[in-house]
């Protein structure tokens, strides 16, 4: 299975909304145990008066997506497919706290209609006027690669030829309260570009949108080619999870989805001494924070890499020499539960 990369948008904590080069001025953050997007002007993209009546996330998604959709010259995709880990969750919240405050009587529907997992899909649907194929996946740490492999299914069934995929993840007070108190993030500040040097538990919370308008045919717009798209949950030892990933073969560059939390971060030393002591090493959430789809940011910059033929210093790891860039490696897990590898290659 394959798909190019047509096009791409993502809305982040970095500047890549509008950034027409990778990482020019990337964000420093100081002092911080959470990082949030910096969101565009969406009066270019989403009528005002229907930008009113959506959330933050959905006017993310849909503004990714339009840009994605534009850049890839598609005026309506043959499927849409999202991933989210979390879904509307200041949706959900508002939902929640007006059944607690009313009683569970006389509750606003609009925050219940809006909270689903599929509601940017659908907005996005609504917005194109697409009636075709569209799917959502909810699986926490798989939800981005599920929608990806579904995408590359349809592809190689010849059932789409240009199809829209996205992850989206939104961070909201509330949601920081309960993952805080899981022991997800730092308890003392941080600075984001400093992350992989600390030694506390925990990361720094994230956010984000990320687009891909793909197809099966490359066109002169391609960026870049997914390869392949592997998953596997909670592999036993270090051995098995080196053998599913050299499975893919060799690649000139990996994107590794270190973290800052000492517990998660020693999975990925132990593949840097073993398969990829050779190799050169990129991170990047301390470019995006922690989230359920954060593999989607680490996609955009894979395809940025690729089309530039630049690796952006602030995201290295090591003095490594870096070549010709054909084949990029992202390799993420979340909690060492749900692991992933997407091979990247140039088109």
């Amino acid at each position: 299975m394959e798909a190019f990369i047509n096009g791409l948008s993502a809305i982040s904590p970095q500047n890549t909304f509008a950034e027409e080069k990778l990482l020019q001025e990337p964000g420093e953050y100081c002092d911080v145990r959470f990082i949030k997007c910096l969101e565009p002007q969406y009066s270019g993209f989403i009528d005002p008066m229907a930008a009113r009546r959506m959330s933050r996330i959905i006017k993310m998604g849909v503004c990714s997506a339009i840009k994605c959709l534009k850049d890839a010259g598609i005026r309506n995709p043959d499927a849409i497919i999202t991933g989210t880990g979390m879904g509307c969750v200041e949706d959900t919240g508002k939902f929640l706290i007006s059944i607690y405050e009313n009683d569970e009587k006389l509750l606003n529907p609009t925050p219940f209609i809006q909270s689903t997992h599929n509601t940017v899909g659908a907005s996005i649907a609504l917005a194109l006027k697409c009636n075709n194929y569209n799917n959502t996946y909810g699986h926490r740490g798989f939800s981005f690669e599920s929608a990806l492999l579904d995408a590359m299914m349809l592809l190689q069934e010849k059932q789409a030829c240009d199809i829209l995929v996205g992850a989206l993840d939104e961070l909201t007070p509330d949601l920081f309260t309960i993952t805080d108190r899981l022991g997800f993030w730092k308890k003392v500040p941080v600075n984001n570009l400093c992350l992989k040097d600390s030694k506390s538990r925990g990361s720094i919370a994230g956010e984000g949108t990320a687009f891909f308008a793909l197809s099966r045919h490359k066109s002169e717009k391609s960026l870049a080619r997914i390869s392949s798209v592997m998953t596997f949950f909670r592999p036993e030892n270090i051995t098995e999870l080196q053998n599913r990933i050299t499975s893919i073969g060799k690649p000139d560059l990996v994107i590794l989805g270190i973290n800052g939390d000492p517990q998660g971060d020693e999975i990925y030393s132990h593949l840097r001494k073993g398969i990829f002591n050779d190799i050169p090493a990129l991170y990047y959430k301390h470019l995006c924070g922690e989230y359920d789809t954060s593999s989607a940011f680490a996609l955009a910059m894979a395809s940025g890499i690729i089309r530039e033929q630049r690796v952006p210093d602030i995201m290295k790891l090591d003095d490594i020499p870096v070549g010709e860039l054909r084949n990029i490696l992202i390799y993420n897990h979340l909690r060492n539960v749900n692991h992933s590898a997407i091979l990247v290659t140039s088109c």
